[in-house]
């Protein structure tokens, strides 16, 4: 396969994963946003949803203040922004749409329709109206892109390369939102919050459909510790870093025929990790820590991947005139999510 295709296969992916992703962490925090509680914790849940994909500096350069309604309004339809949840869904559709011949008729008319459906939805007012509405159904058309994907492609070189860039910006995303979630909870000095903390912990894990999974492992009370093992080690769970490696690790193995590459090797090694690794050791050496490691190493993988697979990820400078739109949407990546 080109590696022209097979970089706007894989960012086709990457940008649909993301606007879902995107969708429940603005979820997620707009719920939390609703119980009661101070103006400074309420403005602490919307910054640390920033810095997840650390967008804070772009925003802050065009905002004032951090009210509920504008960092929605910036995180969903702002064009400015690269990792809104329009703009995921716009260079979704472009890229799809440059390489319909391989996918199928089923996929693109899934994007496009999309694309076309969000603007009017935004356009009548829903995220003003009903913004929960607007991230439920941001996620249902993610759902359905994936569900074309399995349901109707042949498993060769593209099905492949859509699936790396899934996985690989799930664990990205599934990291950052740990994260930055227990470095919320690290900042709240009240220890009598309890009854509050008991509904981050529901919203966290409902922002990553993980609270009917954690009831169904653990048939106890929801502890941190416990949603950081899930997030993290659960291997059987399709959106834990553990699941999420591992697929990146068989999915690497089918694209290069089981050749030993930079790539491959650095996907078996996280993968060994996670599958041997305990929570409790993981705590004792730091969560922030681990997790800012990994997000390190599944960057460097990102790379590896499209120095051996995709178009080369370019020095981080103005784009050229003859630079192609999937290097300066690779180049946009690197700069606004880590």
């Amino acid at each position: 396969m080109l590696s022209r295709t097979a970089d706007h296969l894989f960012w086709m992916a990457r940008y649909t994963e993301r606007a879902e992703n995107t969708a429940r962490m603005l979820d997620a925090t707009y719920q939390l946003s609703l119980l009661p509680q101070s103006d400074e914790y309420a403005e602490l849940g919307w910054r640390a949803m920033l810095s997840i994909s650390e967008l804070s500096g772009i925003y802050s350069a065009a905002h004032h203040g951090m009210k509920s309604r504008e960092v929605i309004d910036f995180m969903a339809r702002d064009l400015t922004n690269p990792s809104s949840i329009v703009s995921c869904l716009r260079a979704a559709r472009e890229n799809a749409r440059a390489v319909r011949s391989s996918t199928n008729s089923e996929l693109w008319e899934s994007l496009n329709t999309t694309w076309l459906d969000c603007q009017r939805m935004l356009a009548d007012g829903i995220l003003e109206r009903e913004p929960y509405a607007f991230f439920e159904w941001v996620k249902f058309r993610s759902h359905l892109s994936r569900g074309v994907q399995l349901g109707t492609l042949v498993k060769d070189d593209a099905f492949y390369f859509m699936r790396l860039g899934t996985f690989i910006e799930r664990a990205d995303n599934t990291a950052r939102i740990l994260d930055v979630k227990f470095e919320m909870m690290e900042q709240r000095a009240d220890t009598s919050a309890q009854p509050f903390d008991y509904h981050h912990w529901v919203a966290v894990l409902g922002s990553v459909s993980g609270l009917e999974v954690y009831r169904r492992v653990y048939r106890d009370v929801i502890t941190p510790e416990r949603v950081a093992g899930l997030l993290i080690l659960y291997g059987d769970w399709p959106r834990s870093l553990a699941a999420s490696i591992a697929e990146v690790e068989q999915l690497i193995g089918h694209v290069t025929k089981g050749r030993d590459t930079d790539a491959a090797r650095l996907a078996a090694h996280l993968s060994a990790e996670l599958k041997n690794g305990h929570i409790v050791d993981i705590l004792r050496g730091g969560l922030h820590a681990y997790l800012v490691n990994f997000l390190a190493r599944v960057n460097d993988l990102a790379s590896r991947v499209s120095r051996e697979f995709l178009l080369p990820i370019a020095p981080e400078a103005p784009a050229a005139p003859e630079q192609t739109q999937t290097q300066t949407q690779t180049q946009t990546q690197t700069q606004g999510n880590g």
